[in-house]
């Protein structure tokens, strides 16, 4: 018996001044880019999708792997490999999306550094391939009218903990008209335990990113600012206002 061939949504882009964005063929913004400044990130979401930074001293980061689970306009890709300067690999279901990176959203070329994958998140993530080689984890997975997330149990986040180094941290965004925060935090707590797991407020827009350390970790106020700062200074992200919104879920 053949298998039924995935329906995967159309791709398009529109632009509204100085930002480009990606759409899976509705008015739903799955992406952006600054034309001027292409590997930085434009949406306040996004860039909180970096927060983890916040968990490590910044000499280290440049020697670990980032893995994205939903390429989208590849902010987090790029910004990852080109920025932050990590080895990189981005798992994107739809071939289109890719095509549409590269051509209108300055993605480059697979490297020693960057290798964007055709795979399925949820088969990824249970695969052993990976377990135990990936520092820092973004899921953002929606489909052309986001509703919810795509992938929201918690075998998918006990999946994801496996990928996870000793040091390692999973970032959600959590965004939808028919999603519930509270049961997909649960969820996320059900995985990593309670003790390990950050969230931030929403943004204007609705979305929460949550943050889950394979080990929990609670720095003193002082060492987050310090790392507030330079992360700033280093990779112009607004770090320090992140800590007047993201905070232990057991605080």
């Amino acid at each position: 018996m053949t298998a039924t061939p995935l329906k995967l949504p159309p791709v398009n882009v529109s632009e509204h001044g100085k930002v480009r964005y990606l759409h899976l063929g509705t008015v739903w913004i799955q992406g952006s880019m600054m034309l001027n400044k292409p590997n930085d990130i434009e949406l306040d979401y996004v860039q909180r999708m970096q927060a983890w930074l916040l968990f490590h001293e910044a000499d280290e980061v440049d020697g670990m792997h980032a893995m994205q689970f939903g390429l989208g306009a590849a902010a987090l890709t790029k910004n990852c490999h080109q920025v932050l300067k990590m080895r990189t690999t981005a798992i994107e279901l739809n071939p289109q999306v890719i095509a549409a990176c590269r051509t209108w959203f300055e993605l480059a070329a697979d490297d020693e550094r960057l290798s964007v994958v055709l795979g399925d998140a949820a088969e990824v993530a249970a695969h052993e391939h990976w377990q135990q080689q990936v520092d820092v984890l973004h899921v953002d997975l929606y489909d052309d009218e986001a509703a919810a997330p795509v992938l929201d149990d918690a075998g998918f986040y006990a999946d994801c903990r496996q990928l996870l180094t000793s040091r390692g941290c999973l970032l959600v965004n959590l965004f939808g008209r028919s999603s519930s925060f509270e049961r997909s935090l649960g969820h996320i707590t059900q995985a990593f335990g309670a003790g390990a797991v950050w969230a931030f407020k929403p943004t204007r827009e609705g979305n929460t990113v949550v943050l889950a350390l394979r080990n929990p970790q609670h720095p003193s106020d002082e060492v987050l600012q310090a790392r507030a700062t330079e992360i700033q200074r280093r990779w112009r992200l607004p770090a320090p206002q992140w800590l007047r919104m993201f905070k232990p879920v057991l605080a």
